[in-house]
């Protein structure tokens, strides 16, 4: 799931002090118990996958080699232990990875897609699989449009 963060989302993100903090501020994220709009995207499984398409093939997390490696594990990290992800862009990120991800067609993807080492992948390497990533990865770029033109940090998170 990604949320796009108000500033002062952010900057309650941002004075968390452990793991326990950092999931209740997800908590009343999830709730809803800010005020403003709330900008937020699901991928369901895909992110494994569009992550992979985007990156170098890798679930390593928190590299900042490319604003498209950052789109899914880039950025900070907020969560400590093992059981969940929280990666954090600052908007500045947010605006180039929204850049980058304009670039990216379906026929891109889909060669990157196919290069993905079916041995390292928990699913099924097929032209379902693509059409169900690809789906989800239109919905991720529409997002990352609109928290960058909402000037939003950006959260992604997801238990493992």
């Amino acid at each position: 799931m990604y949320f796009a963060l108000t500033s002062e989302q952010e900057v309650a993100l941002m004075a968390t002090r452990d793991d326990a903090e950092v999931l209740a501020f997800l908590e009343e994220l999830e709730m809803g118990d800010w005020d403003g709009e709330p900008l937020d995207c699901e991928t369901d499984k895909a992110w494994d996958a569009i992550h992979r398409c985007l990156s170098d093939g890798t679930l390593g997390a928190g590299r900042r080699l490319s604003p498209l490696d950052m789109a899914v594990l880039g950025g900070g990290h907020h969560y400590e232990g093992d059981d969940y992800i929280v990666a954090h862009l600052v908007p500045a990120e947010v605006v180039q990875v929204a850049a980058a991800l304009e670039d990216v067609d379906e026929s891109w993807m889909r060669q990157r897609y196919d290069r993905i080492d079916p041995a390292d992948y928990q699913g099924e390497l097929d032209d379902e699989d693509f059409g169900y990533t690809w789906s989800w990865f239109k919905q991720v770029r529409d997002f990352y449009r609109q928290a960058a033109g909402a000037n939003r940090a950006v959260i992604f998170t997801a238990d493992q």
